[in-house]
C-alpha cells in the first residue's frame, strides 16, 4: 500500500469512527434536552429530573465494568460490538416514547441506554487509537470532540418542528444512533489494534498506590466533578436565563444556546489534543481547569446580565470544561505498566462517571436552595483540586514519560 493510499485509508476510517460516535452519543443527553418541555407536560420531583441523566451515567459505569470483566472488546470484533451498543442505546431511547414521562420505567430505559453506550465510547476510542502514530493525544481529542458534539445535538433536535414535543430529542437521537450502528461497520481498524490484557481487579490498587497514577486520577476526578453536571444543567439554566430576559422565542433561544455552549467544546478537544502532544499534558489540563473553574464561579453572577456578556462567558466555559478530557486517559496510558493499562483506564472511567452520577443528581437540590445565581459555584471545587493534582504530578520524575517528555 502506497503512503498516499494508507493516508487515505486512515483518514476515511477515522472520519467514519468519529461520525458514528457523534451520532450514537446523541442518546446521552436526550433526557436533559427534553426536560423543560417534559416539565410542561407533567410535574416531576427534583430527584426524577436529575435521574433522567444520572441514570445514564450509572448505567455507563455498570456497562463499562462488565464489558471489561468479560473482555467483550476482545471476544466480539470491535466494530460489531460498537454497532450492537449503538443499536441497543437507540432502541432504549426510542422505548422512552412509549413509557410514562419521567416515570421509573423511563429512568430504567435511560440506564440501559447508558450501559449500551459503554460498548460505544470506549470501543470507539480503541478503534481510533489503533490508527495512532505520534498523535495519540490528537486522535483521542478527536473522539472526545465527537462525544461532545453528540452530547450537544439533542438540544439542536429540540428546534425541529415535528409535532412531538418533549419526545423530539428521544426520537431523533434514537434514529441517528441506529444509523451510527451501520456507519461503524464501514470503518476499518488500524494496524495498532491488539487484544487487550485481561481485566485484573488486583491491578486497580495501583490507581491509588502509585503516586503518579493517583495524581492523574485525582486530576481526572476534579475534571469530571464539573463536566457532566455542567452539561446536564446548562439547558435548564439557559431556559431560566432567557425567560428572565423576557425575549420572545425563549425555548428556541435556550436550546440553540445550550447546543452552541456544549458543541463548541468539540473544537477545543481537537486543539487541546494537538497542544498536549506539543506542550505537555499537565500544562493543558491545568490551564483548562483553571479557566473552567473560574467560569463556574462567575456565570451565576451574570444571570441577570446582557446576553452580550453571558454568552461569551458560556462559550469560553463550554470550550474549557471539556478541552482537557482526553489528556487524563492519555496520561494513564503513558504512566501505567503496559499490561495493566486497560484495567487502569477502566478504573479511571468507572470512578469518574460514578462521581458524575452523584453530582448530576445532587446539583438540582443545591439549585433549589441557592437559585441560579449560585447554581454552578460548587462545580469550581473539582477543577481547583484537579489543578493542584496535575501541578503535583508535573513535579514528579514519572511525568517525563508523558507526551514524549513534555509532561
Amino acid at each position: 500500500m502506497s503512503p498516499a493510499s494508507a493516508f487515505t485509508g486512515r483518514t476515511r476510517a477515522l472520519a467514519l469512527i468519529a461520525l458514528a460516535q457523534f451520532l450514537a452519543l446523541s442518546v446521552w443527553f436526550a433526557g436533559a434536552a427534553a426536560l423543560p418541555a417534559l416539565l410542561e407536560a407533567t410535574p416531576l420531583s427534583a430527584f426524577r429530573q436529575a435521574a433522567l441523566t444520572s441514570a445514564v451515567q450509572a448505567g455507563f459505569v455498570v456497562g463499562a465494568v462488565l464489558s471489561a470483566l468479560y473482555g467483550l472488546p476482545d471476544r466480539i470484533e470491535p466494530r460489531r460490538l460498537f454497532a450492537i451498543g449503538a443499536a441497543i442505546a437507540a432502541l432504549a431511547n426510542l422505548a422512552a416514547l412509549a413509557l410514562p414521562p419521567g416515570g421509573l420505567a423511563m429512568i430504567v430505559s435511560r440506564a440501559i441506554a447508558g450501559a449500551a453506550l459503554a460498548l460505544v465510547y470506549p470501543v470507539g476510542m480503541k478503534l481510533a487509537a489503533s490508527w495512532a502514530r505520534d498523535d495519540a493525544g490528537l486522535l483521542v481529542g478527536l473522539l472526545v470532540g465527537a462525544l461532545t458534539l453528540g452530547s450537544a445535538t439533542p438540544y439542536l433536535f429540540n428546534l425541529a418542528e415535528i409535532g412531538l414535543g418533549w419526545q423530539t430529542p428521544f426520537a431523533l437521537s434514537g434514529i441517528v444512533a441506529l444509523i451510527s450502528s451501520g456507519i461503524i461497520l464501514l470503518a476499518r481498524a488500524g494496524p495498532g489494534l491488539h487484544a487487550a490484557a485481561a481485566f485484573d481487579p488486583d491491578a486497580i490498587q495501583l490507581a491509588f498506590r502509585d503516586p503518579a497514577l493517583r495524581l492523574a486520577n485525582l486530576g481526572y476526578l476534579g475534571h469530571m466533578w464539573e463536566l457532566y453536571a455542567m452539561w446536564a444543567w446548562i439547558g435548564p439554566f439557559l431556559h431560566a436565563y432567557w425567560a428572565l430576559q423576557a425575549r420572545s422565542g425563549v425555548a428556541s433561544a435556550a436550546n440553540l444556546s445550550a447546543f452552541a455552549v456544549i458543541a463548541i467544546g468539540a473544537i477545543a478537544c481537537v486543539l487541546a489534543g494537538r497542544a498536549a502532544d506539543r506542550f505537555g499534558r499537565t500544562s493543558v489540563t491545568m490551564l483548562a481547569m483553571a479557566i473552567s473553574g473560574s467560569c463556574a464561579l462567575l456565570v451565576g453572577f451574570l444571570f441577570e446580565a446582557s446576553p452580550w456578556l453571558m454568552l461569551p462567558l458560556l462559550m469560553i466555559w463550554g470550550m474549557s470544561v471539556i478541552a482537557d478530557s482526553a489528556q487524563f486517559s492519555a496520561a494513564i496510558t503513558e504512566l501505567a505498566p503496559a499490561d495493566r493499562v486497560g484495567t487502569l483506564l477502566t478504573a479511571q472511567t468507572a470512578m469518574g462517571f460514578a462521581l458524575t452520577t452523584l453530582l448530576v443528581q445532587i446539583l438540582p437540590l443545591w439549585i433549589g436552595v441557592s437559585g441560579w445565581s449560585y447554581a454552578f459555584a460548587p462545580l469550581a471545587i473539582g477543577p481547583a483540586v484537579g489543578v493542584w493534582a496535575m501541578w503535583r504530578l508535573r513535579q514528579r520524575p514519572e511525568a517525563r514519560r508523558m507526551a514524549g517528555g513534555r509532561r
